[in-house]
């Protein structure tokens, strides 16, 4: 058992090592923190959704091979992770959304906010209005969703892109590709 535990873990680095993840460098090492905290594991193995291309072009969030993928642990699956960049005032947000296998929200943390103001986005409190969240749900900073003093292009920016991330989801619940 132990053996075969490092085995697996061993592999799963080499092809880590080898072909990389997919996720931006920048930000990789903060994902995998968040998939070992959310998962207490950190023999995780990410495998990226592929949609196709037909069908991406009518989804709201696009999904390539860097952004959407299913953990598993020893062909056991656990959830999926979503990982995407959301506009700030005149900057970029990087931001992660992990679920489980339901396909319900369980985390999502802002991970690199590269603005002065509006970082408040990243509170858990705040973040925390997502959790439970599914591919039927709709979310807005209008009538769902609490704004926050001196952070509203940043809430309209997330939930805006939450929302997409939910209506692409169930899209592709409902075309049975998840």
């Amino acid at each position: 058992m132990w053996f075969s535990q490092q085995v697996s873990f061993f592999l799963v680095l080499l092809s880590y090592l080898i072909f990389g993840i997919g996720i931006p460098k920048e930000i990789e090492k903060k994902v995998n923190k968040e998939i070992e905290k959310t998962f207490d594991s950190s023999v995780i193995e990410m495998q990226p959704v592929i949609v196709p291309d037909e069908m991406n072009k009518l989804l709201p969030a696009k999904i390539t091979e860097t952004n959407f993928f299913m953990l598993s642990q020893e062909s056991e699956l656990l959830g999926y992770l979503f990982v995407d960049k959301a506009p700030s005032k005149t900057a970029q947000f990087d931001y992660l959304v992990i679920f489980d296998q339901d396909l319900k929200v369980i985390h999502s943390k802002v991970l690199v906010y590269r603005e002065e103001y509006g970082g408040e986005i990243g509170s858990k409190r705040w973040l925390k209005q997502f959790l439970g969240k599914t591919g039927n749900d709709r979310v807005s900073y209008e009538s769902n969703i609490d704004a926050i003093a001196g952070a509203t292009i940043s809430v309209r920016s997330m939930t805006l892109a939450m929302d997409k991330l939910f209506r692409t989801i169930g899209q592709l619940q409902e075309n049975k590709v998840l």
